[in-house]
Formats: structure tokens, sequence, C-alpha cells
């Protein structure tokens, strides 16, 4: 099976409530930015757009993952790729996050910020006949 390699290089953080007084209003917006390898080619200014769906607990529910634009268009695995996804996010903000971390507090209000990352990884896709964005 080929594999993928995918760069995330910048998350905009559109928007973030996080332990609001009221719960239902905890959400997240924001779109991570990268690069993709497939098989030898490389598939540069690629964005997807991640959620917290309002209502939901950051730090104990996952997060959703649109489909990503840009220009790769072949074989794809949105199961793994949202799961990197998720693991850049958390890495940049959060309890353990390098770019905003965040350890206790009430009613935070996050917008607009920009996160530069340097986080990668990679997955199989299958030969062919698989979703593709």
């Amino acid at each position: 099976m080929p594999k993928v390699r995918v760069g995330f290089h910048k998350i905009l953080q559109n928007t973030q409530n996080y332990h609001s007084f009221e719960k239902s209003a905890d959400h997240m917006v924001s779109t991570l930015f990268f690069s993709l390898e497939v098989g030898g080619r490389h598939y540069q200014d690629l964005r997807v757009e991640i959620r917290q769906p309002f209502g939901t607990d950051f730090k104990s529910e996952p997060v959703e993952v649109a489909k990503p634009v840009g220009s790769y268009v072949g074989p794809w695995n949105h199961a793994a790729f949202r799961d990197l996804c998720e693991k850049c996010y958390r890495k940049a903000v959060g309890a353990e996050g390098s770019g905003i971390r965040i350890t206790g507090g009430k009613d935070i209000r996050m917008w607009d910020n920009i996160i530069g990352v340097t986080f990668s990884g990679e997955f199989e896709v299958p030969e062919s006949g698989a979703e593709s964005w």
C-alpha cells in the first residue's frame, strides 16, 4: 500500500471557547495548513477545517475533521488523516500545548490565533478504489 506523508506547518485557531460558564457554548473551529507527499509527488498549500462541536468536551471527545481542500486527487484514508489532525492540534493547544497551553481556568475565549507548527506523520492508502477528496 502506498504511503502519504503529511507535514503540518500552521494552525489558524478561528475560535475556541474552553471551559465556559455555559457548557453548551464550548466549541472550537480551526484551520490546519499542510503539505502532502504521495508517490514522490508533492502537494502544497492544502488546508482542512477541524471542529469541536458546541457543547462537547475538548479534553475528552474527538474533534471533527472536514474534507481537505487542495490539489490532491487520489486514494485517501480519512480516518488516519483525522487522527493526525487531532494529534497536531492537541500538541499545539491544550494541557500539553506547545503554542497555547491551557491548564485550569474558566471561561477561556480565544480567536484568530496563528500558531506555527512543525508536525508530520504518515499513513497508508489503498492502491486504488478508495475514497478520494
